[in-house]
């Protein structure tokens, strides 16, 4: 694991590589961004990037500005856009990014992802406990950001996400449901909130053999 800080516009981002060991690389990169509630600590996340790399797949959890400078408000959907899009080309200009590219990310780094990945060139997306609306506010839809997106999308919600559950989003879309689990993908005490990460994981690697993209060669 390193960690690299990138400056960009809006502030310093810093991404945190976890890479697939050199005997099992050379099956992609996952760059995942967190949630306007928290950072690149959020269970599914850890979870993902201890689990993906022992399957070839390389991990890099980025870290939004405001979360590095310290700040508890996270900025505006267009600063988070740019200093998004500017960590990701300042990774593939390191040759830190393998193909297939997917891009994702927890609740709003999932709306980041699927608003700029034709932008910074993904292969596909994923969606963590998407936001689809604000809680109890169905009217205020975000569904035209993930419709909007260029890419094969996969959403992986909880039954119990406030923000929208797996029934709510459009026929067509590829949801995969979280028994039990909240925005947070918490579970009551009765379920086994490791199973329940397990589940998360193993759908992301499902949907990666899955996967109907591309493995381009590495972009100038």
């Amino acid at each position: 694991m390193r960690q690299l800080d990138i400056p960009t516009e809006v502030g310093t981002a810093r991404a945190t590589m976890h890479p697939a060991p050199r005997r099992r690389a050379g099956r992609g990169a996952l760059v995942l961004g967190h949630g306007a509630g928290g950072g690149v600590d959020a269970r599914d996340l850890v979870a993902l990037a201890g689990s993906a790399p022992a399957h070839g797949i390389d991990v890099v959890l980025v870290e939004q500005p405001w979360r590095v400078s310290g700040r508890r408000v996270a900025g505006a959907p267009q600063q988070l856009d740019r200093a998004w899009t500017a960590a990701l080309a300042a990774l593939e200009a390191a040759g830190d990014l393998a193909r297939p590219l997917v891009v994702g990310g927890r609740s709003a780094g999932a709306r980041v992802a699927c608003r700029t990945a034709g932008a910074v060139g993904a292969d596909a997306c994923l969606a963590l406990a998407f936001p689809l609306h604000p809680p109890g506010r169905p009217e205020r839809s975000r569904v035209e950001e993930l419709l909007g997106c260029p890419v094969p999308v996969l959403v992986v919600q909880g039954e119990r996400d406030s923000f929208g559950g797996p029934a709510e989003f459009p026929a067509g879309t590829r949801v995969v449901p979280v028994p039990l689990a909240d925005h947070g993908f918490r579970v009551p005490a009765r379920v086994d909130s490791a199973a329940t990460m397990g589940l998360v994981v193993t759908a992301v690697l499902d949907w990666w053999e899955l996967l109907k993209v591309a493995a381009p060669a590495r972009r100038p």
